[in-house]
């Protein structure tokens, strides 16, 4: 079987991958990064966020890839290869829109039946940036006194 030259050339072709795979390593890169969200992050709120948001970013640069891929390839002699560009991206955008809607949910279920998040313990004021341990009056509030010595 001979293959069909489409009248593209190797260069553009060559860059059109070369983008895919960039893509594709991107999109692994945000999964990694959620899965590791996932396993180090303390409680059940920030997990949810890590989770969330690196399966939205990363499916979208995923399926981005993909229908560029078979968009680069389309010729109007097989039209119908169209029809997949539009369901990859059909795939990425209701990934994109319930992806965040579920872990909303999920999220607002775990508050419902009264998961507490982790919190730090309450500090009096705002830190100073120039790294000192002193802590700045918070604008509006009442700072208590310190203890006369």
């Amino acid at each position: 079987m001979v293959p069909v030259h489409r009248g593209k050339g190797k260069l553009t072709e060559m860059v059109i991958d070369i983008l895919s795979i960039l893509l594709i390593l991107a999109g692994l890169l945000f999964f990694l990064g959620a899965v590791v969200g996932i396993v180090r992050f303390p409680d059940f709120y920030t997990r949810m966020h890590a989770a969330g948001k690196g399966d939205t970013l990363s499916t979208m640069l995923i399926t981005g890839a993909m229908a560029l891929q078979v968009f680069h390839h389309f010729d109007w002699a097989h039209w119908t290869e169209i029809f997949v560009v539009v369901k990859i991206m059909a795939i990425g955008i209701l990934i994109m829109l319930t992806s965040p809607t579920s872990t909303h949910a999920l999220m607002q279920a775990g508050y419902d039946d009264g998961i507490e998040p982790v919190t730090r313990p309450a500090k009096k004021g705002i830190a100073s940036l120039d790294g000192g341990d002193e802590l700045l009056p918070v604008p509006g509030a009442e700072m208590p006194e310190e203890a006369e010595e």
